[in-house]
């Protein structure tokens, strides 16, 4: 009989810990997933990114030169 409660006390422990790390995994993953649900969902291309900016450039040479020709005025 004695050993049948030692092994019962071993089966309880082993079943705690194993209950615990169960648990703090899941703890863990879940901060993962905040983590990574705050993460930025929306990203631009690169190449979107460079005719964009291609873009932009082009306007401001153009108001650029707009300006220089109305100040050799």
């Amino acid at each position: 009989m004695e050993n049948q409660q030692l092994f019962n006390l071993v089966v309880v422990i082993a079943g705690f810990l194993a209950a615990y790390v169960f648990n703090n995994m899941t703890r863990q993953i879940q901060k993962l997933e905040d983590k990574v649900n705050a993460l930025p969902t929306t990203y631009v291309i690169k190449g979107d990114y460079r005719e964009d900016i291609a873009e932009v450039k082009t306007i401001l040479k153009q108001i650029f030169d707009k300006l220089d020709s109305k100040a050799d005025k």
